[in-house]
């Protein structure tokens, strides 16, 4: 460091601090007969922020138990070390192996939820009671809301305690149609994560096909795709700290 300038380091201090990751139940890719599940970077990378920054992690999801991963992203992610760890520790695999069922889970604990991606998510995430009920009782209380990818479609039916749909009016990301077109999925999934949030009042912020991209409105946070994943997760612990 040159003299006279001075660095500003900030430490986040999250002890105490429980964050609720949700994966997928779902491993069929709709009608296709092909695999899905939550997506490998998507859980890995936040996986990586929060346990750094200090935070408790409990892994959850619709059905509990054995949470599926979508074979295609361990072959996709066979060049990034921190997938690749997290796939090859007993301790990080027993987390998806062993999620807890939403219907069980005390929102009252949690200072966040982040909702992880991977197109398993587009069949049971934006129906399902529980991750209405978490998400709705977590911004109630005054906690933070996130997803990131396809994770975003838990909140199309999340409503405020005024009634309205949170994404409403405020900025938000997710897997786009354009990548969905790049991926050939558009005409598989039951709606796109960008469609469903533009239906629902959003301001959707598109950041380029597979480019970093997040979206901070408030307590509401949300990533575009895979490589947002990191610096979605980064977001809610700044938000926490705040």
């Amino acid at each position: 460091i040159s003299a006279g300038v001075s660095t500003r380091i900030k430490v986040f201090n999250m002890a105490g601090k429980n964050v609720l990751v949700v994966c997928t139940s779902n491993d069929k890719l709709g009608d296709t007969g092909k695999q899905t599940g939550w997506y490998l970077p998507e859980v890995a990378h936040p996986y990586e922020v929060f346990k750094k920054a200090g935070v408790k992690m409990t892994f959850a999801s619709p059905n509990g138990g054995a949470a599926p991963m979508d074979e295609g992203s361990l072959e996709a992610s066979k060049e990034d070390a921190e997938c690749m760890a997290f796939v090859s520790a007993e301790s990080t695999r027993n987390l998806t192996n062993n999620t807890e069922k939403m219907a069980d889970i005390d929102a009252s604990k949690f200072d966040a939820v982040f909702f992880a991606g991977g197109f398993g998510t587009m069949w049971d995430f934006p129906d399902d009671k529980n991750c209405i009920r978490v998400a709705e009782e977590v911004y109630k209380k005054g906690g933070v809301v996130s997803a990131v990818c396809h994770g975003p479609v838990a909140l199309v039916n999340v409503k405020g305690p005024d009634g309205k749909y949170i994404v409403d009016g405020i900025e938000v990301t997710a897997f786009t149609n354009a990548e969905e077109d790049a991926v050939k999925c558009r005409e598989i999934v039951p709606y796109t994560c960008e469609d469903k949030m533009i239906e629902r009042g959003a301001k959707f912020k598109d950041g380029g096909v597979f480019q970093a991209n997040v979206a901070v409105s408030g307590r509401v946070i949300t990533g575009q795709n895979p490589p947002s994943a990191r610096p979605c997760a980064e977001a809610v612990v700044a938000a926490l700290s705040a």
